[in-house]
């Protein structure tokens, strides 16, 4: 197949992928092998289709679609770097777990700028006290115990976006440390034209659910402010409403059946008095009570046969 029929064949099938599927996340694939990725796309048949190509060619297919679907537009200003589109139907947040969980460790190799930090744990290293200077070199407390080096203290030796050193390779490679994992990253969703952030989908129903009622609030809070009605805000204007009709009942002879409930209340407040306690103390003062002594069975015969 010759370069053109390649770019043709990857068009068409960028073109169907489009069509078939409304929602598409945006993944980082830095430092992701191919064996990896055969291992990502296995563990997502059924549930999604991942497309790698080239930015230009995937932005010269996205171009032509949006003739006829201009919402793909809003697509374009993310396709850069080293990024993949992950082409799915099912619940996002499903795929994200899924995505999340295929990662794998890796080790700090040389000149590889650190994604994270790195942090050595204190404790035994199973290193012999002669490998001490690799401890040395990176200003690590140790001691020898049992005829191996320990180190004293936890110790941060790479910060985020610091480069790898060839110290550091060598004492995490000693330790059998792997401080990175690697992996597809997803950072944004597109879902039938809109963009939105992957923090999006870590949100549960609880937050949601938050966040609407927050608004709700806000929506009733101008509403009554301003006078203007709202669905929003009827119930408050509703309360509002019978707390101004019951105040004009208490302070006139104006009434009806639930002001005559607080009225009576109000004129027989020992009706609604809650029971006296007793404390503690006076608890404590109460003679022990009188133990029963259950009849004898002739008694108990006896007093029923009275009774009957």
């Amino acid at each position: 197949m010759s370069g053109g029929e390649r770019k043709q064949a990857y068009f068409q099938k960028l073109n169907k992928l489009i069509e078939d599927y409304n929602k598409v996340l945006i993944v980082g694939a830095d430092n992701v092998g191919s064996h990896h990725m055969q291992t990502i796309r296995k563990a997502l048949r059924g549930k999604a289709v991942l497309l790698m190509g080239k930015n230009t060619m995937v932005r010269k297919a996205i171009r032509g679609v949006a003739e006829s679907n201009p919402k793909l537009q809003t697509l374009l200003p993310f396709i850069k770097t080293n990024v993949g589109l992950l082409f799915c139907k099912e619940d996002l947040s499903g795929i994200k777990k899924t995505v999340g969980e295929l990662r794998v460790a890796a080790p700090a190799k040389v000149g590889a700028i650190c994604p994270n930090d790195v942090i050595v744990p204190a404790g035994p290293t199973g290193m012999e006290p002669t490998q001490t200077s690799f401890l040395q070199a990176l200003n690590i407390p140790s001691k020898i115990v049992k005829g191996q080096v320990d180190i004293l203290n936890d110790v941060k030796i790479l910060q985020k976006g610091q480069k790898v050193g060839q110290s550091e390779s060598s004492l995490l490679s000693k330790l059998n440390i792997k401080p990175f994992s690697y992996g597809l990253a997803i950072t944004t969703v597109y879902d039938e034209g809109s963009i939105y952030d992957v923090a999006v989908l870590e949100m549960s129903d609880a937050d949601i659910v938050a966040k609407f009622s927050a608004g709700l609030s806000r929506v009733a809070s101008v509403s009554l402010a301003v006078g203007y009605p709202t669905v929003a805000a009827l119930p408050h204007a509703v309360l509002r409403g019978y707390k101004n009709l019951l105040s004009i009942a208490l302070a006139s002879e104006y009434s009806f059946p639930r002001a005559d409930k607080v009225k009576h209340l109000l004129a027989n407040p020992g009706a609604v008095a809650p029971a006296p306690t007793k404390t503690k103390e006076a608890a404590t003062k109460e003679e022990p009570k009188a133990k029963v002594v259950e009849p004898e069975e002739e008694d108990a015969d006896m007093g029923l046969s009275l009774f009957d």
